[in-house]
């Protein structure tokens, strides 16, 4: 009797292994289309509406300054519900925002982006979290692959976007509103799972004090700055990059694609780099070899023009981003002692990561307005890669937020 019993935890267990991994697989769907959707019809929408480059920005700047505040606000909701039922209400904010984004009324389109940015921003915050306390024995295979699944995500959004508007004639709202639909699905599961009251359903522990204390631990800043650095270059690159190569002379087309092409060479980093850090006691030479990549693609796109160049760039852009991105991920799980101060780290290192990133594509967009060339906002991201690369030689080493318990 007592292995029959031993069978069935086992089978419960495994069977609630699979509900959270499906979970978070659903959640990361949803984390980066509503955003990387806008970048290959950033031109279009800003024609039509009549916004100036910074202006439009505000459509992936505003998102981010959503993201700095409620990455502070998230890790204190935690200590009060139930993780699934606030990303319930992350799910909720995500919807009405894909919606209200997609209507005629630019207020409405303003109001939209607001809560797409405050739905993406908690299931951000809470998923390292989540990770670190139901896979505590798998961090780099499910961090990779909770990573993967948002390059796929990315990938696609950005591949569509044009051709849905444009080659289907269904224009950008609906270009942008079709990413919905897996916003809906992750509802509907989450939803199935509270109203079945799973046993296995991820439950929160009271925060340590030492967790609440995170704003105290330099390697934490360190590690909120690599993220920093990170945003930045992500969300300048999903951006503005189809605008630099129009620049250069390809059409809409290929230069969305060109933008999928980068985040599709970028998925194989995210499966690769936590198998590759996980061999290695220290990740700071890793990171710093994924930022030469950064740097070497940056640097073709300044001084030689070509398509074959633009895919080489594109290639080496593409793998350094997401690359750097899983690492970041990562070291919010491995530099923690525990699923609280997961939480807490992503809570901070998003807060500060984002607040820079906020400011980010505006700011390309106003020095483009000036001096109407891409060549200063090249510049900028090599000196973000350099940055990125003196702070990898510190969080890469083996150590945690907290010395000692």
């Amino acid at each position: 009797m007592d292995e029959h019993l031993a069978q069935r935890n086992t089978s419960g267990d495994t069977r609630a292994q699979i509900i959270l991994i499906v979970g978070v697989i659903l959640l990361a769907i949803n984390l980066r289309p509503a955003l990387t959707a806008v970048g290959p019809v950033i031109g279009i929408i800003r024609n039509e509406i009549g916004f100036s480059n910074w202006s439009i920005a505000m459509l992936t700047s505003l998102p981010l300054v959503v993201f700095a505040i409620m990455s502070t606000v998230t890790p204190q909701l935690a200590r009060k519900f139930k993780n699934e039922r606030i990303i319930m209400f992350g799910l909720i904010s995500l919807t009405i925002g894909i919606i209200l984004r997609s209507t005629s009324t630019v207020i409405l389109l303003l109001f939209g982006t607001l809560f797409i940015g405050v739905g993406i921003a908690i299931c951000n915050v809470l998923i390292p979290g989540i990770i670190k306390q139901e896979f505590p024995t798998k961090l780099m295979l499910m961090t990779g692959v909770y990573s993967t699944v948002m390059g796929i995500s990315a990938t696609s959004a950005s591949a569509l976007s044009v051709p849905i508007a444009e080659s289907l004639g269904l224009g950008w709202r609906i270009s942008l509103l079709i990413w919905v639909i897996p916003a809906i699905i992750a509802l509907i599961y989450l939803s199935f799972i509270i109203i079945s009251k799973s046993k296995q359903s991820i439950k929160n522990q009271s925060v340590s004090e030492k967790a609440t204390n995170i704003w105290k631990s330099p390697l934490a800043w360190k590690i909120a700055f690599f993220m920093g650095c990170h945003s930045l270059l992500f969300y300048i690159i999903i951006s503005w990059l189809p605008e630099i190569f129009i620049s250069f002379g390809l059409d809409k087309t290929t230069s969305g694609f060109l933008l999928s092409y980068l985040q599709l060479i970028g998925i194989p980093a995210s499966l690769l780099i936590p198998l590759i850090a996980n061999k290695l006691k220290s990740q700071a030479w890793l990171v710093v070899i994924l930022n030469a990549f950064l740097i070497l693609g940056l640097l073709l796109l300044l001084a030689y023009n070509g398509k074959v160049v633009y895919f080489i760039s594109s290639a080496l852009i593409g793998f350094s981003i997401n690359g750097n991105f899983t690492l970041a991920l990562l070291f919010l799980s491995i530099r923690s002692r525990d699923s609280n101060q997961a939480t807490s780290l992503s809570g901070m290192a998003q807060t500060i990561g984002y607040t820079l990133a906020a400011f980010g594509p505006m700011i390309i967009g106003l020095i483009h307005d000036i001096t109407f060339e891409w060549k200063i906002p090249l510049l900028i991201l090599i000196f973000l890669g350099l940055c990125s690369s003196l702070l990898g030689l510190k969080v890469g080493q083996n150590r945690y937020v907290f010395n000692q318990d």
